[in-house]
């Protein structure tokens, strides 16, 4: 009113004289200083707003616009941030270390996320909107953060984290980034994350009962991984990395089982009994086996199991798709580069190659002479293929006849090379006339042998030794392949006496009452399990390579730089090598290279090698 009264006089003489308040500010101040900076009014007004403020985070209803009226004339008197914010920051930091201490210990850790989110929310959102000067955000939403979340950082992880992860909590997940982010505590969550997958997938490589589905189970726990990754933790570049350097730890930890289970997990798909995938599933299941490939630090181990089960899948034309093993051959070439995949290459050129020659032979003069038999050879060149054991068997004589036509034939195409059968690879189809119809028996060659021996329509009945001592097949083989054709799913054979397993006494004759509804039937050899021996070949080969190229790499190294001391030739075979190597290894073959004079030790320092030319 007073104001009012006296407008003109503020606008004419005040305006004009400097030095003089206004009647507004006069007032302003006469209430500030006698009213306000007393102490008990101001006391009772500043706690008064406190127990309004606390009772609201209580969940009680409160007069928000008295509250907002007078802050704003905190405001106008200028004393909102000495009088009023310090006071409120206190309080605030003293509520909420007591409501964090209290929770973190009775709530499940994402229930207690869900309680800090909604605070942040109430704090820095609607106390801004409905009351609180926009100023005092940044300290109050720093105040919460801290006592809800900057305290609790290595308590919230360590109950809840291992949790959230083993049930894909993904909005958890991601509700933790977002909060744990705002107090820079990500770098402490990469840590529990990478040792997370450190463990949970140790567990699967580390757990020999689990290696029929090592495979699968890590490719699933890498797809989880990788969603988890996206969804929750916003593609963060050094969480990848985390990711990526924690699976090459544990993929490892179990040092070549990984590799050889991930080329037999191949091989099962590739294989042509694999119906279940579609060509476009099939080449997804590829690339990401690809993923799994990369962190493989022994790719040389891989490569040999996947080189002997990509020859039998060629040979035996077991293939479920040859596009497909086009496709996984590129994949490793673009991969690994051309070095690696170079013997890989040479079989399936070989297989094309023998495809030309059959062509070329079956227009030849030379294969006139074969009137009722279907010939089919694959030329295979040794260098390419895995090494196979001699498996000697007696053929019939028109077998014999005509490989030795086809033998001749290709010698006076090729000349100076030789020709070595491969018995144990074969496989025939033999046409078998029952009295219940003709079939065609799809089989092995040893399988084909020995049921050819029952053509002979005078001996109804042929002894176990007599089998054995007319084929020449040896025991072991001979078992397996009487047991298939008289003991299997499908028997044209039948056995005395009748049982399971085959025994050196047992009989057999050819089973006139077998009948089946297909004309074309596929009889199975009795499957081997992959002999300890067989494995432990592959793995003795592998090693045997990684000598050579240990010695190759050393002299290399040496013939460059001439002389080296021992400690710089160790980190430059670590850098060049790609396998796992340990250093005791590479000290032996540094010895070995001394013996055979492509070093020598220095004659004053002991720890120097030279090269000698």
């Amino acid at each position: 009113m007073i104001r009012s009264i006296f407008l003109y006089l503020d606008r004419t003489y005040v305006l004009q004289t400097s030095g003089v308040s206004s009647l507004w500010d006069m007032g302003l101040g006469l209430f500030r200083g006698h009213i306000m900076l007393t102490d008990d009014v101001r006391k009772k007004t500043i706690e008064g707003c406190l127990l309004m403020i606390e009772k609201e985070r209580n969940g009680e209803t409160i007069n928000r616009q008295l509250l907002k009226s007078l802050l704003r004339m905190f405001l106008d008197l200028s004393i909102y941030g000495t009088a009023f914010e310090e006071k409120f920051l206190k309080a605030t930091r003293f509520y909420y270390h007591a409501e964090g201490d209290r929770l973190i210990n009775v709530l499940e850790i994402p229930k207690y996320l869900q309680n800090v989110e909604i605070r942040l929310k109430e704090e820095g959102v609607d106390r801004m909107l409905h009351y609180l000067d926009k100023t005092t955000k940044p300290s109050l939403v720093a105040v919460v953060e801290g006592e809800l979340l900057e305290r609790h950082v290595g308590t919230i992880l360590e109950k809840g984290f291992d949790d959230m992860m083993n049930g894909s909590r993904k909005e958890d997940l991601a509700l933790l980034y977002s909060l744990l982010s705002r107090v820079h505590a990500l770098e402490h969550l990469r840590s529990f994350f990478g040792t997370y997958v450190k463990k949970a997938g140790g567990t699967i490589v580390q757990d020999g009962s689990r290696d029929a589905t090592m495979v699968q189970d890590l490719l699933q726990f890498k797809s989880k991984m990788d969603e988890i990754l996206v969804d929750s933790f916003r593609r963060n570049e050094q969480f990848t990395n985390t990711l990526k350097e924690s699976f090459e730890s544990f993929v490892n930890s179990r040092q070549h089982k990984p590799a050889e289970l991930l080329a037999k997990y191949l091989d099962s798909k590739l294989r042509s009994g694999n119906k279940t995938a579609t060509d476009e599933e099939l080449e997804t299941i590829l690339d990401r086996v690809l993923i799994l490939f990369r962190y493989i630090q022994g790719k040389d181990i891989f490569e040999a199991f996947y080189k002997r089960d990509l020859a039998k899948r060629l040979l035996l034309n077991k293939s479920a798709s040859f596009d497909a093993e086009k496709s996984m051959l590129l994949k490793l070439k673009t991969e690994c580069g051309p070095g690696f995949t170079s013997k890989l290459e040479g079989m399936f050129k070989d297989v094309d190659l023998s495809r030309d020659i059959m062509t070329s032979f079956r227009s030849s003069k030379a294969h006139e002479q074969l009137s009722d038999i279907e010939l089919h050879v694959n030329v295979l060149t040794q260098g390419y293929w895995p090494t196979y054991a001699p498996a000697e068997v007696t053929l019939p004589t028109q077998m014999t006849q005509y490989l030795e036509v086809f033998k001749n034939y290709y010698l006076s195409k090729h000349s100076g090379r030789r020709l070595m059968w491969q018995n144990s690879l074969g496989h025939c189809v033999l046409k078998a006339n029952f009295p219940k119809g003709t079939k065609e028996l799809s089989m092995s060659l040893f399988q084909a042998v020995v049921l050819l021996l029952f053509n002979d329509t005078s001996r109804p009945r042929i002894g176990y030794k007599e089998i054995k001592s007319l084929t020449n097949i040896e025991d072991k083989e001979l078992l397996r392949t009487l047991q298939s054709l008289a003991c299997g799913k499908v028997r044209v054979l039948q056995k005395y006496p009748k049982g399971r397993d085959v025994a050196d006494n047992d009989e057999f004759a050819f089973d006139e009452a077998f009948s089946a509804p297909l004309i074309r039937i596929k009889i199975n050899a009795i499957q081997l399990k992959e002999t300890v021996e067989e494995n432990t070949n592959t793995h003795e080969r592998v090693f045997q390579d990684r000598q050579y190229q240990v010695d190759a790499a050393i002299v290399r190294i040496m013939k460059t730089r001439k002389t080296l001391n021992h400690n710089k030739l160790m980190t430059e075979l670590f850098e060049q090598l790609r396998f796992p190597v340990k250093a005791s290894d590479l000290k032996k073959r540094i010895e070995s290279l001394m013996d055979r004079e492509y070093l020598e030790r220095d004659a004053q320092d002991a720890s120097t090698y030279h090269y000698l030319a």
